[in-house]
């Protein structure tokens, strides 16, 4: 298990939860729920991983059924981060029955994308093993759950990148351009940033690298190098600056990237690609109604 991440802001849980579930039940509400099951019919579930993964997202699942009746209970037999077994029950809910059938999907659907979010970066956490190199994500989430997607990253042992754009710098090959050359660019962006701002500058060769270098940047974007340049590059900032490796690595790939000695690869499969954990919510049969005994 890795150390538990920071915990999302309710307010963000709520509001995204809230925003699925409006989504989901529409107009009209749950339907199919309504004219099957008696109002006041009691259940309880599991929620159990159908494969083995991290689990990440607790907490929003939890949300998704609260929002719906405040009085389900939830009791989750783990944490976010660890890992479980198939067949592991990691949750058991328990209530009325029509709240835990309308809250189902969106419950599930934040659990499984978050703990295949979380899954798939502890894979390539374990593939860097023994080096120095961190693994940390990008911004290429989905839009509106980019907070949801980061915290699962964290549960799966990677480290979060900038959180958008307005918490740190990162001069791109477009920003050079329009700006009118790296010096520039730089110099716009250090009369910009306050005291606490880090910058970083994306370098696509090792020219570009040392002329970066000598404007004292932060950290330094190696974009599509080879292992070779990446190692020549790592020798050339010689613990100056953060070295990031970027551009489509994969799980095939990493290894010998962090080999290369950089300090940080950003990989942005974490989050546009992942897999989802399959889980899935089962109801427990009710037990046979005691007998009378004479």
């Amino acid at each position: 298990m890795t150390a538990l991440p920071p915990r999302l802001s309710k307010l963000l849980v709520l509001r995204a939860v809230g925003e699925a579930l409006a989504e989901d039940v529409g107009l009209a509400g749950d339907i199919t729920t309504a004219a099957t099951v008696p109002e006041d019919a009691r259940a309880s579930a599991v929620l159990a991983a159908r494969k083995p993964g991290v689990i990440a997202g607790l907490e929003v699942s939890e949300a998704a059924f609260h929002l719906i009746d405040p009085d389900v209970r939830f009791e989750a037999g783990i944490g976010d981060g660890e890992m479980v077994e198939a067949g592991c029950a990691v949750a058991r809910v328990s209530g009325k029955a029509c709240a835990l059938l309308t809250a189902e999907r969106v419950a599930l659907n934040f659990l499984c994308r978050m703990s295949g979010i979380a899954t798939l970066t502890r894979r390539f956490v374990d593939a860097v093993a023994g080096t120095k190199a961190r693994i940390v994500d990008t911004r290429k989430t989905t839009p509106g759950l980019r907070a949801f997607e980061k915290y699962a990253v964290r549960c799966g042992g990677g480290y979060n990148h900038r959180g958008g754009l307005f918490d740190a710098i990162l001069i791109k090959d477009n920003h050079i351009v329009a700006a009118g050359g790296l010096a520039r660019a730089i110099a716009a962006a250090r009369a910009q940033a306050g005291h606490l701002m880090k910058l970083e500058v994306e370098v696509t060769s090792l020219d570009e690298l040392k002329e970066a270098l000598m404007h004292g940047v932060d950290a330094v974007l190696l974009d599509n190098m080879t292992l070779e340049e990446l190692r020549e590059a790592v020798g050339i900032v010689a613990g100056r600056a953060t070295t990031e490796a970027s551009g489509g690595v994969t799980l095939e790939t990493v290894r010998p990237v962090a080999e290369t000695g950089v300090d940080v690869i950003s990989v942005g499969v974490l989050t546009h690609s992942a897999p989802i954990l399959d889980l899935g919510l089962d109801f427990e049969l009710p037990g046979p109604e005691p007998r009378d005994t004479i």
